[in-house]
């Protein structure tokens, strides 16, 4: 499988690196990617350990994230297929980006590469995500990338003892390429990027 993939725009996708743990920690210092990791990632420790769990997840063939990066090599972002499940052909995407970094369309470039990169050498069928319904910012790196909603899961998540409602999204290998693009020039374009969920 490949560990490198090009998006677009000066944009790639390349599997995390120990030497990332700084741009970690750094993107992880801004609030609102506090619900973006199960363990708070605000020591340079916690950033290896963070990276070091992607690399099993991809070792174990569980999950597998990429870091979006520019030509310089900085990090912009993130994207993942985790929670893969062989026997069905499924994975869930999971992305967010660098506070400098939203609005550019990194996140919905990143989601349309690490999607087709999921059908093509992972050899998914089908990819799920989802995001609290007053996520629009989210919502709309959905769309772009070719997910289409399929339908509201009632009060799925719970962060400081509020419910909140998540829109499921899909896509199967099946699905035209031109559904991404499409859904990109209808409106769902790359709009200010926050963390998937």
């Amino acid at each position: 499988m490949r560990e490198r993939v090009e998006v677009s725009s000066g944009l790639r996708l390349r599997r995390w690196a120990p030497a990332d743990a700084g741009a970690v920690l750094a993107a992880f210092a801004e609030p609102v990617m506090s619900r973006q990791s199960a363990e708070p990632v605000v020591t340079l420790p916690a950033a290896r350990r963070w990276l070091a769990s992607r690399a099993e997840q991809w070792d174990a063939g569980s999950g597998f994230a990429f870091a979006v990066v520019d030509g310089a090599d900085v990090v912009r972002g993130h994207v993942a297929v985790g929670a893969v499940d062989r026997r069905h052909g499924t994975g869930w995407v999971s992305y967010w980006t660098t506070a400098a970094a939203r609005g550019r369309g990194v996140a919905s470039g990143g989601c349309r590469a690490v999607a087709a990169w999921a059908f093509e050498d992972a050899g998914l069928f089908r990819l799920e995500l989802g995001h609290r319904v007053d996520n629009r910012a989210s919502c709309a790196v959905a769309r772009a990338a070719g997910f289409a909603v399929e339908g509201i899961q009632r009060r799925r998540l719970e962060y400081d003892g509020v419910r909140y409602d998540v829109e499921l999204h899909a896509r199967l290998a099946t699905d035209p390429e031109s559904a991404a693009r499409t859904a990109e020039a209808g409106g769902g374009g790359p709009g200010r990027s926050l963390p998937a969920l």
